[in-house]
């Protein structure tokens, strides 16, 4: 977290919008904000799960904060197939902003679609699922103070499979 802040605030001397994507990045989003040591304007967007047989997605939340003439840092917990993150981006560059770049916590470059360039990235991993410090299965696990990888097969016969073993500790 501490080497995303250095780079984010080096980038951004004059300070920067973060740009949180609900709900996943709101942790990372808070430690990542705490470290800065520029100014920091946050705001969230939040979009639709996709639609099935559609491949759309909507904006459910939108920015409250105008960001014209402003850098913006788009601040995603996990970047997948680059999806979602292109439209995102997309709706972004409409409003004008000086720039936009992307700062992901996880980046699942082996699942990436969509060429999508991510200006400050975590760390990248394969094809694992995710869990844990806003990464979620059907709302459950994203309080979990770490990143820990789980079985899809498992989660969902027991959505609930992982959560004795993972609280415990």
């Amino acid at each position: 977290m501490a080497r995303l802040a250095t780079e984010v605030s080096a980038a951004y001397p004059d300070g920067v919008i973060l740009v949180a994507v609900l709900k996943g990045s709101v942790l990372f989003l808070a430690d990542l904000a705490r470290r800065l040591t520029v100014p920091a304007v946050i705001d969230f967007m939040a979009i639709s799960s996709y639609a099935p047989d559609s491949g759309r997605v909507r904006i459910v939340k939108d920015l409250e904060t105008d960001v014209f003439d402003q850098d913006v840092v788009l601040v995603e917990d996990i970047v997948d197939t680059g999806l979602s993150l292109t439209y995102l981006m997309s709706q972004l560059h409409a409003r004008k902003p000086r720039s936009v770049a992307v700062c992901a916590l996880l980046d699942k470059a082996v699942r990436r679609i969509v060429p999508t360039p991510l200006r400050f990235r975590g760390f990248e991993i394969g094809d694992e699922f995710a869990l844990g410090y806003g990464l979620d299965y059907g709302g459950r696990y994203r309080n979990l103070d770490r990143v820990v990888a789980g079985q899809l097969s498992v989660l969902r016969s027991d959505p609930d499979a992982y959560v004795q073993e993972l609280y415990r500790r």
